[in-house]
């Protein structure tokens, strides 16, 4: 079993950000309220807020449940850990003719950054949830379309190391037929930046349908991927929407490999003993390709 631990306690501003373009008129009025005045916000009642806000406490609940999140008392918790946190430095867009020096200087930042929000965003029991899933699957498939589909890769190339069956799909006709004779057993797993490639929310789909256990990762929020997961896990976006020449990208394609990485270290802490017999394999396998004697 994983090892139960509490849910951050910071990362309420960001998930404002993250969501605030996509909620209902009254909850993104209260949403902006919250952005423009944590301190005043984390003092308030659902009734305050909504006075506050020209809305009504009945759009803050909503609000919260939009967020997912328990209430309000948890997204209050999270903006005040928010306030606690030393300044850090804002993300920062290249702009033409922009120097190599600073060019070296913001890429580092704005991936940092990613990488910190989407830590902070990190729900502890889901994570486990996914790690359970991972750890008792049959056979896993990631699937991706475009740079998720490197992401995909990525995962594939971590989790063989597991002496586990599993594949990663760029092309939906492949993955489809991959995933036709998946069973409960399987996991499958979608990737997607912003939640909204068809291809992938359809072979969710499919797969939920088929019987198989199905996790997500996407940009934060509901979206039509997320729709047919058991497990949603989630990145950082609001760095990436900006910036006219999408040089977020480099963040949120860093912001998923960190929590693929996550993932990974996860499971094979669960299952230490079988995965350090399974990786002194893999290590004699490479020895005898590079022509070198293997101990035993």
């Amino acid at each position: 079993m994983v090892k139960q631990m509490k849910n951050s306690l910071t990362g309420g501003l960001v998930i404002l950000n993250e969501m605030k373009d996509k909620l209902p008129p009254s909850e993104k009025k209260i949403a902006e309220f919250i952005l423009d005045q944590p301190h005043e916000a984390i003092h308030c009642t659902a009734t305050q807020l909504g006075e506050l806000s020209s809305t009504s406490s009945a759009a803050v609940i909503r609000l919260c449940k939009s967020l997912g999140l328990k209430g309000l008392q948890e997204l209050k918790l999270r903006i005040s850990g928010d306030l606690q946190k030393k300044p850090e430095a804002r993300y920062r867009d290249i702009q033409p003719g922009e120097p190599s020096d600073s060019i070296v200087e913001k890429i580092t930042s704005n991936s940092l950054q990613a990488i910190r929000e989407t830590t902070e965003m990190v729900d502890y029991r889901t994570l486990s949830e996914a790690v359970r899933l991972l750890n008792e699957a049959g056979s896993i498939h990631f699937f991706g379309v475009g740079a998720s589909g490197i992401i995909a890769q990525d995962a594939q190339q971590k989790f063989l190391r597991m002496n586990k069956p599993t594949s990663a799909f760029t092309d939906m006709h492949n993955a489809a037929m991959n995933i036709a004779n998946v069973t409960e057993n399987d996991v499958v797993f979608g990737i997607s930046f912003s939640g909204e490639t068809y291809e992938t929310a359809k072979i969710m789909e499919i797969a939920k349908k088929k019987g198989a256990r199905t996790i997500s990762l996407t940009r934060y929020g509901q979206s039509p991927v997320t729709e047919h997961t058991d497990v949603s896990l989630y990145i950082s976006a609001s760095r990436e929407i900006p910036a006219p020449f999408r040089s977020g990208a480099t963040s949120s394609r860093l912001a998923q490999l960190h929590m693929i990485d996550i993932l990974f270290v996860n499971v094979v802490t669960e299952q230490w003993d079988k995965a350090s017999e399974y990786f002194h394999e893999i290590t004699d396998v490479m020895d005898l390709l590079k022509g070198k004697k293997t101990k035993g």
